[in-house]
């Protein structure tokens, strides 16, 4: 019975040019030889199974050809190259630094570099995994590898060059081996397909390039084994059941199932693809692979980037053209954040259900979310107001727009002997996303008092200029729901501030008219700190109380037991209780910040 030899080992290259997804480094190799600029010593570094140790034998095999070829390969018909390839040359010397590691080990190559050849012109000295060496065994081979017999070339391989000593990196010429990419794989396994007689399709030969991530010993060793278990006929359903490999299909009809919105066939189909024994984790990753592939799909230009075969990339351009961009995106970053915190998850298989959920909801998102940025300027056709010259309980006029700009202009208030705050903040206003594009985008504003005390009809108008009616919510409520609310709105509003918590929750508003709340306030640094945040009050009072017209009044009452709230009034406090601060504050020139 003849023994096997694995592809891997059968289909190896002996030649420069029949290394797959190497040809500037082979080149590079092969110009050294051509004007005989050898170094010393060589660093091979890369990821597994990309030709490191195999472009090491090469270039061993040809420095020491008799005969080369114009194009600088080995003849494989003189001594040398015959000694070679029957594995008894005397010139070449291999080390697996795995096993042999220790000081002895290098000692023993230190006194065999010194006997010069006996057939060719050079020593060859292929230490491969070089980074298991010890630290002992890399500073006895510093002296030997920095100096050298003339007869004598390292070459040094490894997959992880961080672990070398820089000493020893700067002793050696560097050349980098790239991952070979889906193209080259797919294209030498279908030669190595065509030798063997073996019928093989393009998305199983993708299929395999994928799961060698780069390898081409690891895409070797996987097609033995769809033969093994395939024969001589593979098909694509047997390739992703040997390697375990979830069915595109799940991906292309999952996607279309959250685009839908159907949560419950979304769920039935993890299901499914649970109960075939996929965990959850690589369900995830293929997913939001899925996603980008999609994405990229819908550009021409990025469509380079679709690395598979021609038939699937046709159903990903499909597929493309019926998803939105935008759902993509958030379909994309809700997946991606779902796999990084899918190991913290307790509960693994609920994570991945409340990820379809949020995906299936996604064009269910009002195109208006609430204000995130209350401090940001809002833009005036926006701006709604009311008549602001209400009664107050104190003595001097404010009118506050959203911005937090104060009126000072003198007017002659309708009560002397009260002081009010009043002002309003723009409705939340749900557009479609076609009337959303056609506004204009506004980078600056200006707001006067005519522009704030503007009449509703004049605001009807403005509407009606900029697009269809607005119809808004005017349901009526009692103070005791506006009470219940208020309790609500404190802790979804402020649950970060206490300062402003502690204001909302000492000042109750009162109902003035039907729209209208009055809230009571202590002094100005109130009602500082309270507009700050009343685009998110107002949205949420309006929100659970369905009534889009409720405004704000503020009414500033002194009391004698105020507490001190900006840093003056604090000063004022501590000077009168201790006058001595007073005298230290002018002595030192302290100023308040």
């Amino acid at each position: 019975m003849e023994n096997f030899v694995v592809s891997a080992r059968k289909y190896r290259p002996s030649t420069f040019e029949s290394v797959v997804g190497q040809k500037a480094l082979t080149q590079t190799l092969k110009n050294t030889i051509k004007n005989n600029h050898l170094a010393h010593a060589y660093l091979f570094c890369g990821p597994r199974g990309v030709g490191k140790t195999t472009c090491a034998r090469i270039f061993a095999k040809t420095i020491n050809c008799e005969h080369p070829t114009g194009d600088f390969e080995p003849c494989n018909e003189c001594a040398s190259c015959k000694a070679f390839n029957e594995q008894r040359s005397f010139n070449i010397h291999e080390l697996d630094a795995a096993s042999n590691n220790s000081v002895d080990d290098i000692r023993s190559i230190i006194d065999q570099v010194r006997i010069p050849p006996q057939i060719g012109k050079y020593s060859v000295y292929i230490v491969d995994e070089v980074h298991m060496l010890s630290q002992g065994a890399f500073n006895a081979f510093l002296k030997t590898l920095e100096e050298p017999p003339a007869h004598a070339i390292f070459i040094l391989a490894t997959t992880e060059k961080h672990k070398i000593l820089t000493t020893i990196l700067s002793r050696c010429q560097i050349y980098e081996f790239n991952r070979i990419t889906i193209s080259d794989t797919v294209q030498h396994l279908a030669n190595i397909a065509r030798k063997e007689d073996v019928e093989i399709d393009t998305e199983s030969l993708h299929t395999i390039a994928l799961k060698s991530d780069g390898g081409m010993r690891d895409a070797l060793s996987i097609f033995d084994q769809l033969v093994n278990f395939c024969g001589n006929k593979i098909s694509y359903e047997d390739t992703i059941q040997t390697l375990n490999v979830l069915d595109r299909d799940y991906y292309f009809n999952l996607l279309d199932t959250c685009m839908e919105g159907n949560v419950t066939k979304a769920l039935l189909l993890l299901n499914e693809i649970l109960k075939k024994g996929f965990e959850g984790q690589h369900f995830l990753d293929g997913f939001a692979s899925h996603i980008r592939d999609v994405m990229v799909s819908k550009n021409p230009e990025t469509i380079i980037l679709l690395e598979t075969a021609e038939t699937i990339a046709q159903r990903y351009k499909a597929q493309a053209t019926k998803i939105p961009l935008a759902f993509l995106y958030k379909a994309l970053q809700a997946t991606s954040e779902c796999s990084f915190n899918y190991r913290l998850s307790r509960n693994k298989r609920l994570a991945i259900e409340i990820l379809l959920i949020k995906l299936c909801q996604i064009n269910d998102t009002p195109l208006n979310t609430p204000p995130t940025n209350p401090k940001a300027t809002p833009s005036t056709n926006n701006v709604q107001s009311r008549p602001a010259n209400t009664p107050s309980t104190t003595g001097t006029n404010y009118n506050t727009t959203n911005n937090g700009i104060k009126d000072n202009t003198n007017k002659e208030p309708t009560n002397t002997a009260d002081k009010s705050v009043s002002f309003s903040v723009p409705q939340p206003v749900q557009k479609s996303a076609q009337q959303l594009s056609k506004r204009p985008q506004q980078h600056s504003i200006s707001i006067n008092e005519s522009s704030v005390s503007t009449s509703k009809q004049e605001q009807t108008t403005t509407e009606e200029t900029q697009g269809e009616p607005i119809e808004k919510k005017n349901n009526e409520f009692t103070l005791e729901q506006l009470q219940k609310t208020w309790v609500q709105a404190i802790s979804a509003v402020a649950k970060d501030d206490e300062r402003l918590k502690s204001t909302l929750r000492k000042h109750y508003p009162e109902l003035k008219d039907n729209t209208t709340l009055l809230l009571t306030l202590n002094n100005e640094s109130q009602v500082t700190n309270l507009k700050e945040e009343e685009k998110r009050l107002l949205y949420f009072l309006r929100s659970a109380l369905q009534n889009d017209y409720i405004t704000f009044q503020y009414s500033i009452h002194a009391t004698e037991d105020d507490t001190p709230y900006t840093s003056e009034d604090k000063i004022k406090y501590f000077t009168q209780n201790n006058p001595d601060i007073e005298i230290l504050k002018n002595e030192l020139k302290l100023q308040i910040e």
